[in-house]
């Protein structure tokens, strides 16, 4: 429903007469990543010869009547692409068969209205006009930047039938499978997220002083990463955990509504996505007064200990899950000198740690998700991979195995790590992680509240 008056045509007239030609808009030049992305349309299509694939960069999802959510193009849309912007909404690409040459490109991209008297989109729709939501290039506009050939997407177009990314389980896994090894650029664009996402854990230390005065502190730390994140990328790459207290035993705790006590720990974990859409994935426990207490020190140095281990199992060749066995034996051990668990043996720890201790990280969070375990949770590691290793301890408040001083106690460490030809880089190494040097960062940003 409109909440505008009907057009006249003396309006109509008005409003289509008169305007200066409109340079094109950035990003209409030919794109760097062109070549790059024509050389993984190429792998994939390989994998389906002579068959139509059908990759759409997804729809705008309403949020209320007529307001949407900021629209995020497919991770798969856009690695194919390089087309990462607001304005791809309904897009898509179409891989046709070329005979012995593989396949052809077709970019379906909507063309902008044109400023006439007898258009009134470029005023009037709130969806797509430009007067509305901004000026995005046109299908020659695109070609260029692309290097794809492009068609106009018009409003009632059918396209024909084939395997569609979005429905067609063996085309998805493939996609997730062709991006689970990242080239240069994309570990350099995953490495600006990580350094973006730690100048957003420090904004967040600076900021608690105030964070601890409101009502709603896990929300003020929400908020101050989540200015840094669309200062300088895309935003956040998911919802940020803000927990404290025994909310950090709440594993994707994103109501971020509680007040911060000083006593208790700060369990972060967030991160920036690039404009380029590729995020990063840190988590840091912190203490709200600046210093670890007895108790919880203890608590966290076991987590270390535990992450230590997992990324000295990290190279090529190695089972994708020996990380998280090496992890979690740590963690067993542990909890059987805590006298919390009789044996390490078995996994009885499991009630304390709940679930594996890392994934796969590009484009989406959890990245290449659709794969095959063939392929990755079965597979072996590969240089070029980047992924974290997060393992951590949630003892619940109400858990009548654990001693009392340790309920209610949630650690979390979490790093980025790429994969190189003799071990692992720690990209996220900016950010300290052992209890001194957390106490010592702190203390320098001038946020202990103790």
């Amino acid at each position: 429903m409109s909440h505008d008056l009907p057009v006249s045509d003396e309006l109509a007239a008005f409003m289509g007469a008169g305007w200066a030609a409109v340079p094109p808009p950035p990003g209409s030049a030919r794109s760097p990543l062109a070549d790059a992305t024509a050389a993984r349309r190429g792998r994939l299509s390989a994998r389906f010869p002579g068959e139509r694939l059908i990759v759409p960069a997804g729809t705008a999802k309403v949020r209320s009547n007529d307001c949407d959510f900021r629209f995020r193009p497919h991770s798969a849309y856009a690695w194919l692409t390089g087309l990462t912007g607001e304005d791809q909404a309904g897009h898509v690409l179409v891989l046709e068969p070329d005979g012995p040459h593989g396949h052809q490109a077709v970019l379906y991209v909507r063309p902008r209205p044109p400023r006439s008297a007898g258009s009134s989109a470029f005023y009037r729709d709130r969806r797509h006009g430009e007067f509305w939501v901004g000026r995005s290039p046109d299908p020659a506009e695109t070609e260029r930047a692309t290097g794809i050939r492009c068609a106009p997407l018009e409003a009632d177009a059918v396209l024909p039938p084939g395997r569609d990314a979005t429905g067609d389980g063996e085309l998805a896994a493939v996609l997730s499978e062709l991006r689970l090894v990242k080239d240069a650029w994309e570990i350099g664009q995953l490495q600006q997220a990580v350094n973006h996402t730690a100048a957003g854990f420090e904004d967040v230390v600076r900021a608690l002083p105030r964070a601890l005065a409101h009502p709603r502190g896990e929300r003020w730390i929400e908020g101050v990463f989540g200015l840094r994140a669309r200062a300088e990328g895309n935003g956040t790459g998911y919802e940020t955990i803000a927990a404290s207290g025994a909310h950090a035993c709440v594993l994707h705790w994103t109501r971020n509504d509680g007040r911060l006590n000083p006593r208790d720990l700060l369990l972060l974990d967030a991160g920036v996505e690039t404009d380029t859409l590729y995020t990063a994935d840190v988590t840091r426990t912190l203490p709200l007064s600046g210093r670890f207490t007895p108790v919880q020190r203890q608590v966290y140095e076991l987590v270390l200990a535990a992450q230590d281990a997992g990324i000295a199992a990290l190279k090529p060749g190695a089972s994708f899950r020996d990380f998280h066995r090496a992890g979690m034996r740590v963690i067993a051990e542990g909890l059987t000198d805590w006298g919390v668990l009789r044996t390490p043996d078995g996994d009885l720890h499991r009630r304390y740690t709940l679930c594996s201790s890392g994934h796969m990280l590009g484009l989406d969070v959890h990245d290449c998700a659709q794969a095959r375990a063939d392929a990755y949770l079965d597979g072996v590691l590969e240089e070029g991979q980047v992924l974290t290793v997060e393992p951590g301890l949630y003892l619940q408040p109400d858990d009548e195995t654990l001693p009392p001083a340790l309920r209610g106690i949630g650690v979390r460490i979490e790093d980025d790590l790429v994969i190189t030809a003799n071990g692992a880089r720690l990209m996220s190494g900016a950010l300290p992680r052992t209890p001194d040097a957390i106490e010592a960062w702190m203390g320098e940003l001038g946020a202990a509240a103790g």
